[in-house]
């Protein structure tokens, strides 16, 4: 019987992985990039890419693993998500109250350590940021309120 419901669990399994998610990165203006439009220091650059830029902009980076069903429905939707509530790929076309309430929100996350999320610093190494980190990213975007 147990050997029945690991062979049916199986032929599942392999069956889901014909229901493909889409790796999109819809294109976007380059001039209304994050980035661009605040020309941050490097090291502030690179915190950003490494720690935010997969989930939140047109620019990520599909890592192997997004092709195993049903993970990649999770992590798709956790990506349509968080380009939701914030997407550094239309920084320049958001309204300034827009602007500014997206910047408070980032510091709060970012202090409270709620972002990056923890499920996606066990898989990216770049994301896990020290103390130093986190305080550097959350003084620059004050400096831009």
């Amino acid at each position: 019987m147990l050997k029945k419901i690991l062979l049916a669990l199986l032929v599942v399994l392999i069956g889901l992985q014909l229901i493909r998610v889409k790796q999109d990165n819809p294109v976007s203006k380059p001039e209304s990039d994050f980035i661009t439009v605040t020309n941050p220091p490097q090291e502030i650059g690179n915190i950003l890419k490494g720690a935010c830029y997969d989930c939140h902009s047109y620019q990520t980076v599909y890592p192997w693993y997004f092709n195993v069903a049903p993970l990649s429905w999770w992590l798709k939707g956790h990506v349509n998500k968080a380009r939701k509530h914030l997407n550094f790929s239309l920084w320049g076309e958001y309204p300034a109250k827009q602007v500014s309430h997206k910047l408070k929100g980032c510091i709060k996350l970012i202090d409270k350590k709620a972002m990056p999320l923890d499920s996606y610093t066990w898989m990216h190494e770049k994301a896990r940021l020290s103390d130093e980190q986190r305080q550097s990213l959350s003084d620059w975007f004050k400096t831009l309120q």
